[in-house]
């Protein structure tokens, strides 16, 4: 039963406002670099740092910048980064094959990141939409995304990364079974302390667009992706969706976009107490960094307090690309 509280003026909640260091005192959650998971996009090239216009101080990176930006995060205390391949052109196949290639950018960043900073975690996506020439996370044939022959090529992709030594797979593709399938294939090949941390509740929505333009994408998707994301109207379908991928054997959940779904944060997490994780996606990223340019809020508290809004939540931490920049803030 909640204490009741008495009336004013024996109850004044001000009080527990009045300095900050009281304020310190009563805080119900807080904000570290450990909370944070930076997703870092690579190209191919030596030497570069290519700006992505639409996500105001985010590149892309060759796969030597990429290992620089992984020991500032260790140097930061972000604990994780997370891969995102911008792949050429001639890359993106109908067979999606590149996605499974040994060498392909996403593997070659992992082996090198793990040779210059073996302590940081990695984490990787997997999906085709990289590396398809129809921009969708899985294979289309007459307009229709194919579910089964979609997890077969899935869990090529997963094993690919897995041995290139990637602690943290991400599936985002939404297909129905590939979780269970990527486990089962984890397992059978040895990889038996791979994390999967499921994109289990990612919806159909409007704030995906400059990742697009950061991986290459945008104009390479033919259709849309409402029939494997899920509808922004429903979130009993969120907690079906969870309670399946955990079932199948997910480690982690993360729920995606993020703060348009707090909601569904919540829910997650009173529900099943799992790690529960939440993507602060581009569209969000890219919305708070105009406005912060344009003088219309200020950039350092509306980042914080984007941030802290997932804690609140409930989540364990927070993809975003404000990561080194929040991190360099706390630690100051």
């Amino acid at each position: 039963m909640r204490p009741t509280q008495g009336p004013f003026p024996v109850t004044r909640l001000r009080r527990t406002r009045a300095t900050p260091a009281i304020r310190a005192l009563v805080a119900q959650n807080t904000l570290t670099p450990a909370d944070l998971i930076w997703p870092v996009f690579v190209r191919d090239g030596d030497g570069v740092e290519e700006p992505v216009p639409s996500m105001p101080g985010v590149l892309r990176r060759s796969v030597d910048r990429v290992v620089e930006a992984a020991r500032e995060a260790q140097s930061l205390g972000i604990p994780a980064i997370c891969l995102f391949p911008y792949t050429s052109a001639e890359n993106r196949t109908s067979d999606c094959a590149e996605a499974w290639n040994p060498d392909n950018l996403s593997n070659r960043a992992t082996r090198a990141i793990k040779d210059a900073v073996p302590d940081i975690a990695i984490m990787t996506d997997v999906a085709l939409d990289p590396y398809s020439d129809t921009g969708h996370d899985g294979f289309v044939v007459d307009g229709e995304i194919l579910n089964d022959e979609t997890i077969e090529a899935l869990v090529k992709q997963a094993l690919s990364q897995a041995a290139a030594g990637v602690d943290i797979i991400g599936p985002s593709d939404m297909m129905d079974g590939r979780i269970g399938a990527l486990r089962a294939a984890l397992e059978s090949e040895g990889h038996k302390n791979t994390l999967l941390l499921s994109y289990a509740a990612k919806y159909a929505s409007a704030f995906y667009g400059p990742f697009r333009d950061a991986v290459g994408a945008s104009g390479a998707l033919k259709g849309d992706k409402k029939t494997y994301q899920m509808d922004p109207a429903n979130s009993d379908e969120a907690l079906r969706c969870v309670a399946r991928d955990l079932t199948e054997g997910a480690d982690m959940v993360m729920v995606k976009p993020g703060m348009p779904y707090l909601d569904i944060c919540r829910r997650v997490k009173d529900e099943f107490g799992a790690p529960t994780y939440a993507y602060q996606v581009s569209g969000e990223y890219a919305m708070i960094q105009a406005a912060a340019q344009n003088g219309w809020i200020d950039h350092d508290r509306a980042m914080v307090e984007s941030l802290m809004a997932f804690k609140r939540a409930g989540c364990d931490g927070i993809l975003t690309y404000f990561a080194p920049a929040v991190a360099r803030m706390l630690q100051g």
